[in-house]
């Protein structure tokens, strides 16, 4: 059916345990974009004050602790955090979902990336009954956005050359979860990027009212196994699976590229970012522009996906 034609499908209301997941992911949210503001090394404190914060409730979460890997940059320090899960009959398999705390100066950030560090920590609550066969590492990455973007100085860049330096381990597959939270339902709200093959422009959704998992053509593979997991939550919101060839600039644009540049499998999970969300790297990104009732349903697809690939048979519920 022509994109045009197609309507975004009527969602049943949320039931009281999603109604009390899109609070949390909002409490998130409002903390970090609200409470604390912009989150950059130019402006340490918050950085401080973010990590504290996800630390804090990952350790509610999980009942242990959470580590820190600190690393330079300049004269000065940040911390990528770390919550394990230790697999029961593979625990020398390591599959990571990752989420970026930081932003450009001079924007709340809440789509970017809020959204996703709430995802990140609600995910972890939904899983954490669930023991995994493989090892589960949920990550709060610093230092993704400029001036450190694709120079080799993110949080996920030293984080990646961490992991392929562990011989007692092997990495399968890292998801990362970056802006996650807003979407639109009008003809046209969603653009396509100009490097796109012409053959696919036509076929691709116009309008923002999807998730989109987005693999290079060496992750196809945990692709597919992500999405038969989303497809256990029944498709409560509408997830695009594509696999793209790294030349279309938009796909390499978050902390998914460290580990596809160190040979691991990995897929981006989106809201397409600059390609709907006018408030990008603005000052207007705030929490008062996301769609916490789509996030809290579309938290649930991503949680079975990230099970499916970490070895969780069940199908994930709030």
């Amino acid at each position: 059916m022509r994109d045009e034609q197609r309507r975004s499908p009527v969602r049943p209301p949320l039931n009281e345990a999603e109604q009390r997941l899109r609070d949390r992911l909002r409490q998130h949210v409002e903390a970090l974009a609200t409470a604390i503001g912009p989150r950059h090394m130019h402006a340490p404190g918050t950085m401080d004050a973010a990590a504290s914060y996800i630390e804090r409730e990952l350790t509610q979460v999980a009942g242990e602790r959470v580590t820190r890997h600190c690393f330079r940059v300049e004269n000065d320090t940040a911390d990528n955090l770390i919550m394990e899960r230790r697999g029961t009959s593979r625990p020398d398999r390591v599959m990571i979902v990752g989420a970026h705390y930081d932003t450009v100066p001079d924007t709340p950030g809440a789509d970017d990336n809020a959204s996703a560090v709430a995802m990140l920590i609600e995910i972890a609550r939904l899983l954490i009954s669930r023991p995994p066969r493989r090892t589960l590492r949920f990550v709060a990455f610093a230092n993704e956005e400029a001036p450190h973007h694709n120079m080799g100085t993110m949080g996920s860049d030293h984080y990646v050359r961490l992991c392929v330096a562990d011989e007692s381990v092997r990495i399968v597959g890292m998801i990362s979860l970056e802006m996650v939270g807003y979407f639109r339902t009008e003809p046209g709200s969603q653009r396509i990027p100009p490097s796109m093959p012409r053959v696919m422009r036509h076929v691709l959704p116009k309008r923002g009212d999807f998730l989109a998992a987005v693999a290079n053509p060496g992750s196809m593979r945990l692709l597919y196994t992500f999405w038969r997991g989303v497809r256990r939550a029944r498709r409560r919101v509408m997830f695009l699976p594509i696999a793209l060839p790294e030349r279309i600039r938009e796909i390499t644009l978050s902390d998914h590229r460290a580990f596809w540049d160190a040979g691991v499998s990995a897929l981006m999970v989106t809201d397409t970012s600059f390609l709907r969300n006018p408030h990008y790297h603005e000052p207007t990104d705030t929490p008062a522009t996301l769609d916490f009732d789509r996030m809290a349903r579309a938290t649930v697809g991503v949680a079975n996906g990230i099970a499916a690939c970490a070895g969780i048979r069940a199908r994930i519920r709030t």
